[in-house]
């Protein structure tokens, strides 16, 4: 199965510290729930893994991402993911992301497209609950990145002012707690009330016109 997503946010924060922020793997490993990095191959390609709950069955998808494209001058990197599921399970795609500056410098915005293909038990949910559920996990993983980023650039904009407290460096921010799964009944319960509020708004949307 072929699943494409494009998804837009923005991070308050200077697009130099998003952009090292991106090429760095531990911090993108961070951010991800149920994600682990197992181990870095070298500076462009590294070895990690995603736990996935299910009630009371956990499924482990291990995997490689490399960094196949780097382009600094216009702000765009791709990566490439090739994982495998223990049973039998294959993932395989690649996400790109485009970095521009806006508010004079002090925000960044990015732009994601990422094109998988899918195989195994999965699929058997169908197309449109999986980009449901890839659509909620992408807004924690972006939940997670702002956690990071934007009280350290806060933090630096304030010292830059000359507001800091003189002699005191800037605390630095600890990642996010860890999750050790992706807990699939919580993100479909969400995604499925999500497209409950959609039905409605249609429908009503359809009464009122």
């Amino acid at each position: 199965m072929a699943i494409e997503l494009r998804q837009s946010f923005q991070v308050r924060a200077p697009i130099e510290a998003v952009w090292a922020f991106l090429l760095d793997p531990q911090n993108v490993v961070a951010c991800m729930p149920g994600a682990s990095l197992t181990q870095v191959i070298d500076d462009k390609s590294f070895v990690g893994a995603v736990k996935v709950k299910v009630g009371a069955v956990t499924a482990q998808y291990q995997g490689t991402i490399t960094y196949t494209g780097i382009d600094a001058a216009a702000r765009v990197v791709t990566m490439l993911a090739e994982g495998k599921e223990r049973g039998g399970g294959t993932v395989k795609g690649t996400i790109i992301s485009q970095l521009s500056s806006t508010e004079g410098g002090a925000v960044t915005n990015v732009e994601t497209s990422s094109s998988f293909d899918l195989t195994g038990k999965i699929v058997q949910v169908g197309r449109g609950m999986i980009e449901g559920i890839s659509a909620q996990i992408i807004k924690m993983y972006v939940g997670n990145v702002r956690a990071m980023l934007e009280p350290i650039a806060a933090a630096a904009a304030t010292a830059a002012s000359g507001s800091a407290t003189a002699g005191q460096p800037a605390a630095a921010t600890p990642p996010p707690a860890r999750q050790e799964s992706i807990n699939i009944v919580a993100v479909v319960a969400k995604t499925l009330w999500e497209s409950v509020k959609g039905f409605f708004k249609r429908l009503f949307g359809k009464r009122s016109s």
